[in-house]
């Protein structure tokens, strides 16, 4: 008989404790993690983003850093000419904020992802795709952020962004796009 009773008594206790928490009509206040979660998609974090991160989840307190439009890390793509890897002046702006962002951000990486347009052979976009991230990954280590945490990657033309064959089309294929993760493996691209 003693076996029934006690979980009947814990189970009691647990109801009444329970009952006891909730809300009696004084508002408290709302209690923020002292570290933000790390627990996130992989993958484009655009979509189901709002103000707080990411919808269903606690995204990084830094996402919504990079979430401004008017911010220098929303777009963090570096367009190039045909057949060309030189970083242009314009866009060393936008650079050394993605570098002041990291070197703020300890436990962040950043791939550099080389891409092309769909003219030339898939070798010699490969190659160049390549050199276009780590053209993107030196200015990047000559504005302080150490080479451990970055990495140069190519697509060729494999992931266009416009699909179509005209000189505006090509013209958004030469690109080299930054995408951050960290430690956890959550990534970010907002493109």
């Amino acid at each position: 008989m003693n076996r029934l009773i006690l979980p009947t008594m814990i189970a009691a206790a647990l109801t009444l404790g329970l009952s006891a928490c909730s809300s009696t009509g004084t508002p408290k206040a709302e209690v923020q993690p002292a570290t933000p979660a790390k627990t996130a998609p992989s993958g484009p974090a655009t979509s189901g983003v709002t103000g707080q991160g990411v919808t269903g989840t606690q995204a990084p307190s830094y996402a919504d850093e990079r979430m401004n439009p008017s911010s220098p890390l929303y777009h963090p793509s570096v367009y190039f000419a045909f057949d060309r890897y030189n970083v242009q002046d314009k866009y060393r702006p936008m650079l050394q904020a993605n570098s002041n962002f990291m070197l703020s951000h300890p436990d962040l990486k950043v791939v550099v992802q080389g891409n092309t347009d769909a003219r030339g052979s898939r070798e010699y976009n490969l190659a160049l795709g390549q050199r276009r991230a780590e053209a993107v990954v030196k200015v990047m280590e000559l504005m302080g952020v150490p080479g451990s945490r970055l990495e140069a990657i190519s697509f060729g033309k494999e992931k266009p962004r416009a699909l179509g064959d005209s000189e505006k089309d090509y013209a958004e294929n030469r690109r080299a796009d930054i995408v951050y993760s960290d430690q956890s493996g959550y990534t970010e691209h907002l493109q």
